[in-house]
């Protein structure tokens, strides 16, 4: 036992199988594998710029590179989605299946994936939510932040030792992880350590609260100009810099107030043969910008927007880009409502 060996000519060995003598029979048992709890919607990329980046672009190239992950990741489920360019992703959580997007856009792969849901059960007839215990040792000075954040987000603190630095340990409902991980790292000033394992099902614990503002969202398809983005800045927080390729739909920043705003982030200053003082042309230098990582994007984008996944860049949009067609849509919603 212990020893490394070489096997070759054996054919659909996967994970958890037994090879032994056939004339001597003893199959070790499986390892029980945690069942997932998160579920995407991996599709085709259909945005205005799709295929400029990516090697790998088309329904065949994706499902062949999901079913492949099946091979090694026995804790990854995926199955065909409403339409042939879809397919339902379900893995362990939102860092599982941030590893599987960041590998397959290295690899040359281009998609867009929704926003992460986790997976519900109905236990004893109550609807159940997957449960993850949680652990962390952060520094006495920032404890009482972890505490306050996760309380937030539905997580009940077990236990609690330790003096200089502080061992944390909570029960949190998975969604409630969601984009919390660059969250932990800001308030403890990048000392604090956690990780999270499956718990169980238990029964649901609220809601919690995702997102209380909106996005900007350009107007026009072209190129992000400096005096664009300068007349925007004071409507939200920016994601995209000057020079950057935007088209209509595609998410630009945070709002600073409920509800989207569609903006125009390719404006350009009118010519004219009166020249500005320098300082007025400085003056536009002042955009502030913050481009969102992998983990950050998952999180800020809702249930009708999505994430764009190329080797190059990460664009979240909305799911409808006409701004008149999401309009009706919102005017019909509330006829019906």
């Amino acid at each position: 036992m212990g020893d490394i060996v070489s096997l070759s000519g054996l054919e659909d060995i996967s994970i958890g199988d037994t090879v032994c003598d056939p004339g001597h029979v003893e199959p070790l048992p499986f390892v029980a594998i945690g069942e997932p709890t998160v579920t995407m919607t991996f599709s085709v990329n259909d945005s205005p710029f799709a295929g400029r980046e990516g090697t790998y672009v088309t329904s065949r190239h994706l499902r062949a590179r999901l079913y492949r992950e099946l091979q090694t990741d026995v804790s990854l489920r995926v199955k065909d989605g409403e339409t042939p360019d879809s397919f339902e992703v379900w893995g362990r959580g939102e860092l599982h299946l941030s590893i599987l997007i960041e590998n397959m856009r290295r690899q040359g792969y281009e998609f867009q994936v929704s926003r992460p849901e986790v997976l519900y059960k109905t236990i004893d007839g109550q609807q159940c939510e997957p449960i993850e215990r949680l652990h962390a040792d952060v520094p006495q000075a920032y404890a009482g932040a972890v505490i306050e954040k996760i309380g937030r987000r539905r997580g009940v603190l077990e236990s609690m030792a330790g003096q200089d630095r502080v061992r944390l340990e909570f029960l949190v409902p998975s969604r409630g992880l969601f984009g919390y991980r660059n969250e932990f790292m800001t308030d403890t000033r990048g000392e604090g350590i956690m990780s999270a394992v499956f718990h169980g099902y238990e029964p649901y614990r609220g809601d919690i609260p995702h997102r209380s503002v909106g996005s900007l969202v350009c107007y026009e398809t072209g190129e992000a100009t400096q005096y664009g983005l300068y007349g925007v800045q004071d409507r939200g927080n920016l994601f995209i810099t000057a020079q950057m390729p935007v088209y209509a739909g595609m998410i630009c920043g945070q709002s600073n107030r409920p509800g989207d705003i569609v903006v125009n982030v390719c404006k350009t200053k009118h010519v004219t043969n009166v020249r500005n003082s320098s300082a007025a042309e400085d003056s536009l230098r002042l955009v502030s910008v913050r481009p969102l990582t992998l983990e950050e994007s998952l999180e800020f984008i809702d249930g009708d927007e999505l994430l764009e996944v190329t080797p190059k860049s990460l664009r979240m949009r909305k799911r409808e880009l006409s701004h008149n067609q999401r309009m009706k849509a919102a005017s019909r919603k509330k006829q019906t409502e």
